[in-house]
């Protein structure tokens, strides 16, 4: 990996993260079209592209996550108010991804990561985000979620472990289809995102110190946290302001059509 695929993927991990296209689903897109290979640093890479994006969502959204922090004692131990009840619907949201991740990263890990389940599951969450915008009333503040509600979307969250799925894509569906509307959704989901990124980047951090740290390139790992900072801020900002009056529907069309790319590359290589 040199320079420039260091900063290629971190600015495919900063668009993706975001969008309802699915970076994890990207990321082994572009590994397997371009033939970049990481090898041993491959870890320490997404370690360091996972943190790029964790600290995009939390410059963007740090107005919240410092009443939220702020209200932690009180989410805890049930006090009313605004963000202590948001806090305990976080909570209540990644309690899914928490148990999936847990009993079947390993399956995860080994058998799904390759570019036909990526196709697959990226026409699957087209399918899914279109028939959101469908039917899906999109009036509701995500506030009025109820904590039963707030499991159901990290379920979604926990479904999009495999790639192709999206977490972003796939708890923006299930929030429309609950007739939240998109850009409180996207608020919601969001902030519900942190618990799941910074336990994504402890877990491959962990994997990190079992394979050793020596000889990390340190210049390679710097770009791609850049680069998936800077493109994740930008492309949260741009985002949020979007589902203001836009529909998703675009992002499934190109989800079909990365599906079709994958397939007609997977016959003819």
């Amino acid at each position: 990996m040199d320079l420039l695929a260091a900063a290629l993927l971190g600015v495919v991990q900063g668009l993706t993260e975001f969008l309802p296209v699915s970076s994890s689903g990207h990321l082994i897109l572009a590994r397997a079209f371009f033939g970049w290979d990481p090898g041993r640093f491959g870890i320490a890479f997404d370690v360091a592209c996972h943190v790029g994006t964790l600290l995009a969502v939390v410059a963007f959204f740090r107005a919240d996550v410092i009443k939220l922090i702020a209200a932690a004692p009180g989410a805890l131990t049930g006090r009313d108010g605004e963000y202590e009840r948001l806090g305990r619907l976080i909570i209540a949201g990644t309690v899914p991804i928490v148990i999936v991740g847990g009993l079947f990263a390993d399956v995860i890990e080994t058998r799904l990561r390759s570019p036909l389940v990526v196709a697959i599951t990226l026409t699957l969450g087209g399918i899914g985000l279109m028939v959101a915008e469908r039917i899906g009333r999109k009036s509701r503040d995500a506030r009025t979620l109820g904590y039963g509600e707030a499991f159901a979307i990290g379920m979604a969250q926990a479904a999009a472990l495999a790639p192709g799925i999206s977490r972003s894509g796939a708890t923006l569906t299930l929030s429309m289809l609950l007739s939240v509307e998109r850009a409180s959704a996207a608020r919601f989901v969001f902030l519900m995102s942190l618990p799941a990124i910074i336990a994504a980047a402890a877990k491959e951090a962990l994997d990190l110190s079992e394979v050793g740290m020596a000889g990390l390139p340190v210049t390679l790992l710097a770009v791609g946290l850049v680069a998936s900072a800077v493109v994740g801020y930008l492309t949260v900002k741009f985002f949020v302001r979007y589902l203001a009056s836009h529909s998703l529907e675009v992002f499934a069309y190109y989800r079909f059509v990365l599906a079709a790319v994958t397939v007609v590359w997977l016959l003819t290589r």
